[in-house]
């Protein structure tokens, strides 16, 4: 990936890349047609996921501008800031997670992983998104005080910079398809807070113009006019004038019972891929993505010529916070 030339973002090397590409061979058989899953989390930083390749640009602006604490946020189970206090603790920085009022509270999941990664957890009364931001801009402002370098990062890593780890993801997805000797001609990918996808989603435009990115979404946030504002905001830092005039996406919607909560139909698309593949997914993100793409080839809606990609974002932590109804 290249970047305009006035565009001086050095992203830091966190992640094991690339991450494992492969078909699904029983699942593919299963379902008569073409299943491939892209392993992000195996990227090599604590339980993995999507985060790390975001952190790389992120962390990397802020250890440029030589801040010295990152403040995030995310629900009270975040995937994001889990990964963004272990990337900021290997790169000797102070992490700080202002979590939002929705979701698992009690001290499991992420909620551990976080304190062993050494951060400092605040928890918010609040769920909205721009009182939370006022939040972490006045802390910012007293650690400043106290002769500190605060970088905010927004929830998910869902900005320009952060979108620019998976426009990278998505050329290391074509190169290893080439390798394959196989074009993906539709790429599944959950829709959290809209970076993820709209890297892809721009990605694909510039290598592979044919490819349908489906994005599933697992909340109720207007997510085409999110990454419509990612996307805009993301290609003036990019070296090309490459972009084809339309690009091919379609959102889905896969809230179930609502953000963060299990349903029936996820946990029996996470037990048929773990006893299938012996991989597992979460419940809250990639269960309800893949529950959904499996839904649609089900419905038909793919043949055996078709050469579908899975991205796996992580979120490990969830199974062991989330109720999913299992009994021993």
């Amino acid at each position: 990936m290249t970047l305009k030339k006035e565009v001086t973002i050095k992203p830091v090397s966190l992640g094991i890349k690339p991450t494992p590409l492969y078909k699904l061979d029983n699942l593919s058989q299963a379902y008569n047609t073409n299943i491939y899953i892209k392993r992000d989390d195996m990227i090599g930083v604590s339980l993995g996921g999507n985060k790390v390749r975001k952190l790389e640009y992120l962390l990397g602006d802020a250890r440029a501008k030589g801040c010295d604490t990152v403040i995030t946020t995310g629900a009270a189970q975040s995937n994001h800031v889990m990964l963004t206090l272990a990337c900021a603790s290997k790169l000797g920085m102070a992490g700080i997670g202002v979590l939002s009022n929705s979701g698992v509270k009690e001290f499991k999941g992420n909620l551990i992983l976080d304190e062993l990664f050494g951060g400092t957890i605040h928890f918010s009364n609040s769920r909205d998104q721009e009182e939370i931001m006022a939040e972490m801009t006045a802390l910012a402002a007293d650690l400043t005080k106290q002769d500190k370098r605060p970088y905010i990062i927004p929830m998910g890593g869902s900005n320009s910079l952060g979108v620019l780890g998976y426009v990278e993801a998505a050329e290391e997805i074509f190169a290893q398809g080439k390798e394959m000797g196989v074009t993906f001609n539709h790429i599944f990918s959950t829709v959290g807070s809209g970076g993820t996808y709209a890297g892809l989603v721009i990605g694909a435009g510039l290598h592979s113009p044919d490819t349908l990115v489906t994005g599933i979404e697992v909340s109720d946030a207007p997510f085409p006019e999110i990454v419509a504002q990612l996307i805009t905001d993301t290609l003036p830092l990019l070296g090309t004038n490459d972009y084809p005039a339309e690009f091919k996406q379609r959102y889905i919607s896969n809230v179930g019972k609502g953000y963060g909560v299990s349903d029936e139909h996820t946990v029996e698309a996470i037990k048929e891929l773990a006893g299938l593949e012996g991989i597992l997914l979460d419940p809250v993100y990639t269960g309800k993505t893949f529950s959904k793409m499996l839904d649609m080839i089900r419905e038909g809606q793919f043949t055996s010529d078709d050469h579908i990609l899975f991205l796996h974002t992580g979120g490990a932590g969830a199974l062991f916070a989330v109720d999913m109804g299992l009994e021993v």
